[in-house]
């Protein structure tokens, strides 16, 4: 079944629309959905090697901008909204914590944490909450997210064909990879 789906989202990722359905992922992904956009972008870049950094670069932005919209989450609909998805993610014990590690590490907290798999939204609403300075916000996320997914689109470009191939063989471990990377980036930042 799983070899299925990789077909299946191999296929869609030449079709025309998966740019849009990516950068809607992408979207999302910055503000409320839990997901990240790599199950779709890595199959896109891989079918569409010519255009990796042209996609890296559609995806920092629209990210940076679903950021815009995670921060006003925080910044406004705190209440509603953002508990919410701190609630959902079970993890309103860290608020404080994450409150102490932007006044003392600002904007390195957004670089680093946004690179790896802790999920990004809870660092823009978070921002927003926090009324950290938009403009280091705005900074901190476009190369945060731009190593991110510059790197992905590097990696795939040059070393496309031998990647494909692994991912290919090893579907099953690296999915369950993934699942584990996925949950341990919310287990990290509930518990680090």
């Amino acid at each position: 079944m799983l070899r299925r789906l990789y077909a299946w989202v191999m296929l869609q990722a030449e079709h025309p629309r998966a740019m849009w359905i990516l950068q809607v992922i992408t979207f999302l992904e910055s503000s409320i959905f839990p997901i990240p956009p790599d199950p779709l972008m890595i199959p896109l870049m891989l079918a569409r090697r010519a255009q990796a950094f042209r996609i890296a670069a559609i995806c920092t932005i629209v990210s940076v901008i679903g950021g815009f919209a995670g921060y006003a989450i925080g910044l406004f609909l705190w209440e509603t909204v953002g508990q919410w998805v701190f609630n959902t993610y079970n993890l309103m014990d860290k608020f404080d914590a994450t409150k102490a590690g932007f006044d003392e590490y600002g904007a390195w907290i957004i670089i680093l944490k946004g690179m790896t798999p802790i999920p990004y939204k809870l660092l823009t609403i978070a921002a927003g909450v926090f009324k950290f300075d938009l403009l280091v916000f705005t900074i901190a996320s476009i190369i945060s997210r731009g190593m991110r997914f510059f790197l992905l689109a590097a990696l795939l470009y040059y070393f496309g064909p031998p990647i494909r191939e692994f991912i290919e063989k090893r579907l099953e471990l690296l999915t369950v990879g993934f699942l584990v990377a996925l949950v341990g980036g919310f287990l990290a930042f509930k518990y680090l």
